[in-house]
C-alpha cells in the first residue's frame, strides 16, 4: 500500500537574521542621515582607506538641494581624536575610494563632524583560555605517533583550541 504524501506544512514563523529583523527599524533613521542603504556603514571597512577604516566613521551624507545636480554627496565623518588634521588633508583620497567601491560618483567631498568616534569601542575583546593540564596530555598523547614535527605541532595547536572550546562550553 503507498504511502500517502502530506503536503507541505508552511511556517509562517520562520527563522530570520537579525541584519532582516532590524533592517525595518534602522533604515528610516539612515535615510533621514542621507543614506540609501547600510552599505557604506556597514562595509565602511572595507571601503576606506588604511588607517582610516579604524580612525573614521561616516556619520550621514548631505546631498545638494538641485534635483537635478550629479555631483554627488558631502561625506560626513565622525574622526577619532588626533586623527582629524590626516582625516582632512586625504579627503580626496577617502572620496576617492568611498566613488571606487560604489562604482560611480557618490561622494563629492568629506568634511568632518564635531562629535569624536572612538575606534575599537564595537569590538569584543576575547581573553585567552589556557587549557588544563589534563587537556594537554590527552592531547599529546594522541599526537605523539605523527612522525612529522610541523604536521605534530599543528595537530597539537588544532587539539588544544578544540579542547579548550569544548571546556568553555561545558563548563
Amino acid at each position: 500500500m503507498p504511502e500517502d504524501k502530506l503536503p507541505e506544512y508552511k511556517r509562517r514563523n520562520r527563522a530570520v537574521s537579525v541584519a532582516d529583523a532590524l533592517a525595518g527599524a534602522i533604515d528610516p533613521v539612515l535615510r533621514k542621515r542621507g543614506f540609501a542603504s547600510r552599505d557604506i556603514i556597514s562595509h565602511w571597512s572595507l571601503i576606506a582607506p588604511a588607517p582610516f577604516n579604524e580612525t573614521t566613521l561616516p556619520e550621514k551624507l548631505s546631498w545638494p538641494r538641485a534635483s537635478n545636480n550629479a555631483d554627488g554627496a558631502t561625506l560626513v565623518l565622525r574622526c577619532a581624536p588626533g586623527q582629524a588634521l590626516f582625516a582632512q588633508h586625504e579627503a580626496p583620497a577617502i572620496a576617492a575610494a568611498v566613488n571606487r567601491y560604489f562604482g560611480y560618483v557618490l561622494v563629492r567631498d568629506v568634511r568632518l563632524s564635531a562629535e569624536p568616534f572612538t575606534p575599537g569601542s564595537g569590538r569584543k575583546v576575547q581573553k585567552q583560555h589556557k587549557p588544563s593540564p589534563d587537556a594537554i596530555a590527552r592531547v599529546g598523547a594522541q599526537t605523539e605517533r605523527v612522525e612529522d614535527e610541523t604536521l605534530r605541532e599543528a595537530l597539537r595547536v588544532l587539539g588544544l583550541a578544540l579542547s579548550s572550546k569544548t571546556e568553555r562550553n561545558n563548563g
